[in-house]
């Protein structure tokens, strides 16, 4: 075990170190995409210990959550470079974009994609620094975002996860994608949402339905008409209405509940679509679960969690809140019941059960509602993985 742990340890430092040199070369401006069990953390730790060891001034970390700002600040002390901390501040993105007339000589972005959105973006617009890396698992998959980070902070390094996975950073996956069906009730609602989201794409253009109605329900003034202005009210609420039948499908929790039981002595995470569906997921396995979403109090997260670690509650039911960042490096097994389109988000799930463990391999299954759109937002979101196997209805 110790050989094979310091090995890994071995090809993570090579790693690291060939990511920040190619991000030295690049002037200090740039950023590193990098799947999960990578080390993106350290090499943030490490960027700014140099940074600071070298010039005056002061350093700022931003992050997604204050858990994170917490584990930014543990980084530091777990990797040596304790000594640096009263120059650095780690601050969330909600913090981050309110400050004004700052300089630093050097910041770092954790999981970039949160801070390119218009409002937290702010940031760098009002404030200045020197030398910027930017990290996350993969490149921001919205066209205006991938422009403003590769102008902003040029892709100095770029390793997927499947290639973290062949280095043997992280254990091997398989996904198993579990069709359900829905309901006769659940049925007819998606069946007449997605009549309506039909209507609604003719009226606004077949083409560029979304453009379109982003146009129409944007700000300031448009030449739309009022059936246009209908259509494209009626297109959203469809996509939301749609989005809630598949979500909230009650074969999934039924599945669930045999999946849980036929894996009784493995650590389980369980995605929800919703906080709500999340807690319906676990009142379904309630002798098994436990819940950490942000509908719960910072107490009963920390609950959740130590009854998770200990084994006392050996599934642990969440929305989003342990997409980014979350180390449960002891889960060995996920089932996904909420989906999105998003590749980056399945990474980010996917990379939740793979930190390195001896002999382990890590087990997604993913339920999903055949024939509707969750099925779509599924093959998008897993086309960039590999061992992915699809199962009949």
């Amino acid at each position: 075990m110790d050989m094979q742990v310091s090995k890994v340890n071995e090809i993570k430092d090579k790693e690291q170190k060939k990511a920040l040199n190619k991000w030295a070369k690049q002037g200090f401006i740039g950023s590193i995409i990098a799947g999960t069990g990578f080390g993106k953390s350290r090499c943030g730790v490490i960027a700014v210990s140099k940074i600071l060891d070298s010039v005056d001034g002061k350093a700022l970390v931003i992050v997604p959550t204050t858990q994170l700002q917490e584990q930014f600040k543990e980084e530091f002390i777990k990797w040596g470079y304790e000594a640096v901390l009263d120059n650095v501040e780690v601050l969330c993105y909600q913090s981050a974009y309110k400050l004004k007339d700052n300089h630093y000589a050097i910041v770092v972005c954790d999981e970039i994609h949160l801070g390119l959105s218009p409002e937290y973006r702010k940031f760098f617009e009002n404030n200045t620094y020197d030398k910027l890396l930017c990290m996350t698992a993969t490149l921001p998959e919205d066209f205006e975002y991938r422009l403003l980070l590769e102008k902003m902070a040029p892709i100095a390094y770029k390793i997927t996860l499947d290639k973290c996975v062949s280095l043997g950073l992280v254990s091997p996956y398989e996904i198993i994608c579990m069709p359900v069906e829905l309901t006769t009730e659940e049925h007819a609602d998606y069946k007449k949402a997605n009549n309506t989201f039909i209507y609604a794409k003719y009226i606004l253009g077949q083409f560029d339905a979304f453009d379109q109605a982003k146009y129409i329900m944007g700000p300031g003034k448009n030449t739309a008409s009022q059936k246009e202005k209908a259509a494209a009210a009626q297109f959203y609420r469809s996509i939301r209405q749609r989005k809630t039948v598949v979500d909230h499908a009650s074969n999934k929790m039924a599945e669930l509940q045999k999946i849980v039981i036929d894996n009784i002595g493995e650590k389980i995470l369980v995605f929800g679509g919703s906080n709500e569906f999340t807690n319906k997921l676990a009142d379904a396995t309630e002798t098994f679960s436990t819940v950490y979403h942000s509908g719960k109090t910072k107490k009963q997260r920390e609950k959740a969690l130590e009854d998770f670690r200990s084994g006392d509650k050996p599934v642990l039911c969440s929305t989003k809140a342990l997409n980014q960042g979350f180390d449960v490096a002891d889960a060995t097994m996920a089932v996904i019941c909420g989906l999105t389109s998003k590749a980056l988000t399945m990474i980010q799930r996917v990379g939740r059960i793979i930190r390195f463990q001896e002999d382990k391999i890590g087990k997604i299954i993913i339920l999903y509602v055949a024939g509707s759109q969750e099925e779509k937002w599924l093959k998008s979101s897993v086309k960039t993985l590999k061992n992915v196997t699809w199962l009949p209805l």
